[in-house]
């Protein structure tokens, strides 16, 4: 006669649907996971328990029990094991239940980051999971995740012929003393139009310098093809920006041109005015068009405004050099504001902590979110139709 298996997924479940169970939605899950791990162990070796066939691909070995800290509380699971079999056996199952362990772990890193302290931490967890955690787990997934982030800081750059590069200020406390530090972004397209999240860096270091190193990593790891950059006039970023990219157009931020005119007009009657004339010249049609509205501006202003006429001359023409793309690349490249949403996120998220303990801590949250934000960039929509580049 052949034998039967009993359901004992369906017997397991009955108390847990009955009320009867101190952690149902755990248990619930722990029956299910252990079921479907041993529907994958059948289909592995091609046969059910006890039945006897020439294809059977190995024999049982018993079962490992394997602790998992899941949302819903603490798994206890039942992984079957194989011997004899010609291909290692490992349930799909599983990973399900791994992913949702380093979830948690990755929000522990989180809240770790955030300055949350162990105790706190222990207690969230134990109310929404039933468990509680030491310190010793809390600093281990942090280091995950810090090894997490490192791989994607370094990852391999390919062709990138748009790069635009912004910083924002952030507190660190060294030395027992509260230091300005400067977080610098790099976002760029690459030669299909999609753009992402390039790199980021964090330092209390001289301007210039840690400029300099921050485009010398990104071309260490492959960064190539650029033809245009896109920033505001950060302290140090020419200078950098010579060193390393020498050749590569400039494109200084309009929005930024038109925020610093504003301190070189002497009158507020004409502020609006001088707003529409640098608008007129950085929307014009091509660049002969805009030079001649420029060197009009400078000329009109000599007498009124000399310090706005010497100021325009020399900082507007800096916001030109977008005129050279096609019309349909101009007005995602002509600012950094794509960058100024991702600060804006990014200021949301240090607010919560105030000052960072270290520069470190600093780059594990700034890391974590810019590859939030560049997954989903990557995995979305083209961001430019990418054309010939003219001469």
């Amino acid at each position: 006669m052949t034998h039967q298996p009993e359901d004992n997924a369906l017997v397991a479940l009955l108390p847990l649907l009955t009320g009867t169970s101190d952690n149902p939605l755990a248990q619930v899950l722990t029956v299910l996971l252990n079921a479907a791990m041993k529907h994958e162990w059948e289909k592995h070796i091609g046969a059910a328990p006890y039945e006897r066939t020439e294809e059977r691909n190995g024999q049982s070995n018993g079962y490992k029990v394997r602790s998992l800290s899941t949302r819903l509380g603490k798994l206890n699971l039942s992984v079957p094991q194989v011997r004899g079999s010609e291909e290692p056996f490992h349930p799909q199952s599983l990973d399900a239940a791994l992913l949702s362990e380093k979830a948690l772990k990755v929000a522990l890193a989180e809240m770790y980051v955030q300055g949350v302290s162990t105790r706190r931490v222990s207690a969230v967890l134990e109310s929404l999971c039933g468990t509680s955690i030491s310190s010793m787990t809390v600093s281990r997934a942090s280091a995950e995740l810090d090894e997490v982030l490192k791989r994607w800081r370094n990852r391999p750059l390919g062709g990138i012929p748009y790069l635009q590069c912004d910083a924002i200020w952030v507190k660190i406390r060294q030395d027992g003393l509260v230091r300005d530090a400067a977080v610098l972004i790099a976002s760029g397209v690459n030669e299909e139009g999609k753009r992402s999240l390039l790199g980021v860096s964090v330092s209390a270091s001289e301007s210039e310098l840690h400029w300099r190193s921050f485009f010398e990593s990104l071309v260490a790891r492959g960064l190539r093809g650029v033809r245009l950059i896109t920033s505001d006039d950060h302290s140090g970023i020419r200078a950098a920006r010579r060193a390393v990219f020498g050749g590569v157009a400039w494109q200084r931020c309009q929005f930024h041109l038109q925020q610093n005119a504003q301190s070189y007009v002497p009158k507020e009657e004409m502020k609006r005015e001088v707003a529409s004339k640098i608008r007129s010249i950085s929307t014009a049609s091509d660049l002969v068009t805009a030079q001649g509205l420029l060197k009009m501006a400078v000329k009109e202003y000599e007498k009124t405004a000399p310090k706005l006429s010497l100021w325009m001359e020399s900082a507007i023409a800096e916001g030109l050099a977008v005129l050279s793309l096609p019309e349909t690349q101009r007005r995602v490249l002509r600012t950094t504001d794509g960058l100024k949403r991702v600060n804006k996120e990014l200021r949301r998220r240090f607010r919560v902590v105030g000052s960072f303990v270290s520069e470190s801590s600093c780059l594990r949250l700034a890391s974590a979110v810019l590859m939030e934000i560049s997954d989903g960039w990557e995995t979305g929509k083209v961001y430019l139709t990418m054309e010939k580049l003219e001469a």
